[in-house]
């Protein structure tokens, strides 16, 4: 598949268009979704072309889903526009910047430094962790839980609780570990990339997005004004050196140094640039990808035979879905 280029239109008039239809041109719906990680649509949309998987994953998630918002409505708070309406009215804004319904929001009491979305496509809620509330700011926050509402969006939460329930399964489904983990898990790199563009264009802080990455990597309140974000990307060079950057390929999310990178060059384009009202002129999205590929991608130049095949493998699991 080819890599997807801003749609949003041309001219002043087209933009005003744009803004009062509340974004759909850009962001509404899962046709509309024009921020979305090429890499990312072309996987899923592969998934979706194997309807025994599909209807397997949809039936597994739908009962699994309920039992577990029932343990939601027991063991944590449901956020509402009475209770605790600050994380109400960022949820709020991130849906009515993505142009998608309010999501249901959790705060759960937890030590980790966390969000993430469970349920299915017409029925997905986000779960909050305490200390991610405690640890970052409203900017911060905006950016995450927007990030979790390009989940929704982008219709990736059916898989994306699948590769959950994957990781705690019951001893019947762990024959299916192995290969479905690994496909789920090269998907979700992909689709994290296409989430931190959801939540940057939610927050339109660059630097405050770059910021909950840091501190979820520190973890310490003493350190975080001590941060320095150009100091940290310096660890993605090193990181790509040595025969261990390939344990990445069995990780659900890019490093974190090079989501950075990717939400940087996103940062650069066309479509955010104009969304927040800094310009007409950027990057198109397939340059945007062409980048990014290249940011995320986990074997580079100068391989050993190994990495070479590893490549290989990487190589043709994308051209598989295009």
């Amino acid at each position: 598949m080819a890599p997807m280029k801003s749609e949003l239109g041309g001219g002043g008039a087209g933009f005003s268009r744009y803004v009062a239809g509340k974004k759909r041109a850009a962001y509404g719906g899962e046709e509309g979704a024009r921020y979305a990680y090429a890499a990312d649509v072309a996987m899923l949309n592969a998934f979706r072309r194997m309807k025994p998987v599909e209807l397997a994953a949809s039936s597994t998630v739908r009962m699994y889903k309920d039992v577990y918002k029932n343990q939601l409505l027991g063991t944590t708070i449901k956020v509402t526009e009475r209770q605790f309406p600050s994380i109400y009215s960022i949820a709020r804004e991130c849906a009515e910047t993505l142009d998608v319904a309010v999501p249901q929001v959790y705060i759960t009491n937890s030590p980790v430094v966390n969000a993430y979305t469970f349920g299915t496509n017409d029925d997905a809620f986000i779960v909050v962790h305490s200390a991610l509330v405690d640890h970052f700011d409203a900017d911060e926050l905006k950016f995450v839980i927007g990030h979790e509402t390009g989940h929704i969006q982008n219709k990736h939460v059916i898989y994306n609780t699948v590769l959950i329930l994957l990781k705690t399964a019951a001893s019947f489904l762990r024959y299916l570990m192995p290969p479905a983990e690994v496909a789920l898990q090269a998907w979700y790199r992909r689709a994290e990339v296409t989430c931190d563009r959801a939540g940057l264009l939610c927050c339109g802080d660059l630097e405050a997005a770059s910021r909950t990455f840091l501190k979820m990597a520190c973890g310490s309140k003493k350190l975080y004004e001590e941060l320095d974000v150009d100091e940290y990307l310096n660890q993605a060079d090193e990181g790509r050196e040595g025969i261990g950057r390939l344990t990445e390929l069995f990780a659900s999310h890019p490093y974190l140094p090079k989501r950075i990178e990717a939400m940087r060059v996103f940062g650069e384009s066309e479509l955010y640039r104009r969304a927040i009202g800094a310009g007409e002129d950027g990057l198109t999205m397939e340059q945007v990808d062409d980048r990014t590929h290249e940011i995320i991608r986990i074997v580079k130049a100068h391989k050993t035979h190994q990495a070479e095949q590893a490549e290989k493998s990487e190589d043709e699991e994308d051209s598989s879905v295009d």
